[in-house]
């Protein structure tokens, strides 16, 4: 009754495979299971068994151990070596307590011999499938916590980069293919870091290759690897960078720099989960995730047919896409602190008896930070962070110890509507800095534009208030703005 009545609202206790060569045994199984509300997948042998395994998911699997194309041991072994957790029952009519043994040796769940109890062999399935899924709900809670609280790395606190991590944590367990995208300097590996370590994958290679730096012949060879003689340098065989990754994961940085040829080979693996070596005729098959990035517009590329639409659309299955640093501001503080201890602890400079360093940005030289345009990205104030420790000589880093084009950059943009007024939208950086900027200019006005006495009434060094005003785009010279 309970069956019929989760069939009818389109409920679903589980799905079973059943791995057996004998019809009459497949189609008894199949009648039982469907009709106590489970979906019910048939193999006839080994091989189309395997494939299925292989294509998708299982809660349960029945299999019989006595097959003509291969024994259900050798089945066993086999999946037990690519998947730890789907319960498999062994069922046989050549029954021994060898045999019971050996199976649970292996992985097997429990050994059923035939003829079975209908109701004992259901009571079984509850049993274990519901085991399992309470101990697949507790994995994924604790992956889900630890996956939240786990990017030492990735720096922030912005709705933008929660809004990434949390994309991050809900695809990380999943076997879909990436592709990460924006400008230089935002972190693109460090995101596919993160889904790897925090993916199912984790214990097996993390394998980056930079697509860029590589010419075509070369690329090949350190993706799919070559044998001795392949080429005028292949003085021995050598692995490539997809079998390394083999149930692991591969990245490649700047994706879109691959050319035509290439292209097309990385495509098969990706369909066929297969390659040849470089001068080889041996098909070599890999279980590998695929990560991508770029700091290229695809899309566009496609449309001008420098690269190749079906490509796109495999590595395009989930789009994380990073924002430059100049739209997610309220991180410069924290990135800049998270690489004060950094390179504090690198350098031993500046860190206290508790392992903390004691440096700090002075508030004129944070505001430069946070007013900058960062072309470059976080890795441009990774670099600017790492060069002020280097060079401080106090816990409080000044202004003049941050780079010369840093200093005489061409100040902050603040956006003007038609009347003159800021934007709806204008952030919280551009209402400071045109609160501060008509200070300025009032106190300038006020003393005729000096700004010696300007100064001293804002109670301000001279020397701040000239790099506000260059920050700030005030023109003095023309005594006006």
């Amino acid at each position: 009754m309970m069956a019929a009545r989760d069939r009818a609202i389109g409920l679903s206790k589980g799905r079973i495979l059943v791995i057996d060569d004998e019809i009459e045994i497949r189609e008894s199984l199949e009648a039982l299971l469907d009709l106590e509300g489970y979906e019910v997948d048939l193999a006839q042998n080994a091989a189309e068994g395997e494939r299925r395994l292989e294509s998708r998911a299982y809660d349960l699997v029945l299999l019989d151990l006595m097959m003509p194309d291969k024994s259900g041991m050798e089945v066993l072994r086999d999946v037990r070596e690519r998947d730890r957790h789907t319960p498999i029952f062994m069922i046989t009519a050549y029954g021994t307590v060898e045999a019971a043994v050996q199976a649970v040796k292996l992985g097997a769940n429990d050994y059923l011999p035939k003829p079975w109890d209908n109701e004992k062999l259901l009571i079984e399935i509850d049993r274990v499938i519901a085991g399992q899924r309470l101990i697949d709900e507790n994995t994924q809670l604790k992956r889900a916590l630890k996956q939240r609280y786990s990017f030492p790395n990735i720096v922030g606190k912005s709705d933008r980069m929660l809004r990434v991590l949390d994309l991050v944590t809900q695809v990380a367990s999943s076997r879909s293919t990436i592709l990460i995208t924006g400008e230089t300097g935002t972190g693109k590996e460090l995101i596919a870091k993160a889904i790897h370590a925090n993916s199912p994958r984790v214990d097996h290679a993390f394998v980056p290759v930079n697509s860029g730096s590589l010419p075509t012949e070369l690329l090949e060879s350190t993706l799919f690897g070559h044998v001795k003689g392949a080429f005028t340098s292949a003085v021995q065989n050598k692995k490539g960078a997809f079998e390394v990754a083999h149930k692991g994961t591969i990245f490649f940085d700047e994706v879109g720099t691959i050319g035509p040829e290439t292209q097309a080979k990385l495509l098969r693996v990706i369909q066929e989960k297969e390659f040849t070596p470089l001068g080889s005729n041996d098909v070599v098959k890999v279980d590998v995730r695929i990560l991508a990035a770029t700091n290229a517009d695809l899309r566009k590329m496609v449309e001008e047919k420098k690269f190749r639409e079906d490509l796109y659309y495999r590595l395009n299955v989930i789009n994380i896409n990073l924002p430059p640093l100049r739209d997610r501001r309220e991180d410069i503080p924290i990135l800049a602190n998270h690489f004060l201890e950094k390179f504090s602890k690198e350098n031993d400079k500046f860190v206290d008896a508790n392992g903390r360093t004691t440096l700090r940005f002075d508030p004129e030289a944070m505001q430069l930070l946070l007013d900058h345009n960062w072309p470059g990205n976080v890795r441009e104030l990774e670099n600017i962070v790492e060069r002020a420790v280097v060079l401080a000589s106090t816990s409080v880093i000044p202004l003049d110890v941050l780079p010369d084009y840093l200093l005489h950059a061409g100040g902050i943009r603040i956006r003007r509507n038609e009347n003159g007024a800021l934007p709806a939208d204008a952030s919280l950086w551009e209402i400071v800095a045109d609160f501060e900027r008509r200070t300025i200019i009032e106190h300038l006005e006020r003393f005729n534009w000096s700004q010696t006495e300007a100064a001293e009434a804002l109670r301000v060094p001279l020397s701040t208030l000239n790099q506000k005003i260059k920050r700030l785009n005030i023109d003095v010279r023309r005594r006006g703005a």
